[in-house]
């Protein structure tokens, strides 16, 4: 192993006073300014999520230390778990080395990820025996 490999991930610090710099260039931001990111759960690396930032909401995600979305149906940023309680804290931020695609480690309160209640909105599984999707989170 070389040095880096043996040094410990930094934990991710939440900066309440961060602007918007050149470092957000890195990011391949699309036509419509947005990112897709991934949320994956901290300990069992779970993928529990798929959504959107623009840039206010990376910003705000680090300003917080919890994920903030932007919500293309709603048009406006969504602080996960602002209405149903299932937060996500975030644990470690990567960007992909394209620089279009974010990942986010997070703790997810309470389990709970999607809006359907269920741990995961990754649920529906494809059966090539049945050429159907079949629903696991029964």
């Amino acid at each position: 192993m070389t040095q880096s490999q043996n040094k410990p991930k930094s934990p991710f610090t939440p900066i309440p006073s961060i602007q918007a710099g050149p470092w957000l260039d890195a990011v391949a931001w699309n036509e419509q300014g947005l990112v897709p990111v991934i949320a994956q759960e901290f300990g069992s690396s779970d993928i529990l999520m798929m959504a959107w930032m623009n840039r206010d909401a990376l910003l705000e995600t680090l300003r917080l230390g919890e994920a903030v979305y932007w919500t293309r149906s709603r048009q406006k940023l969504w602080h996960k778990g602002e209405e149903s309680g299932h937060t996500q804290k975030v644990k470690e931020i990567r960007l992909d080395c394209d620089g279009d695609t974010i990942l986010l480690i997070v703790e997810q309160k309470d389990g709970i990820a999607c809006h359907t209640g269920q741990h995961s909105c990754f649920f529906q599984r494809w059966d090539s025996s049945k050429s159907a999707w079949v629903d696991e989170s029964m």
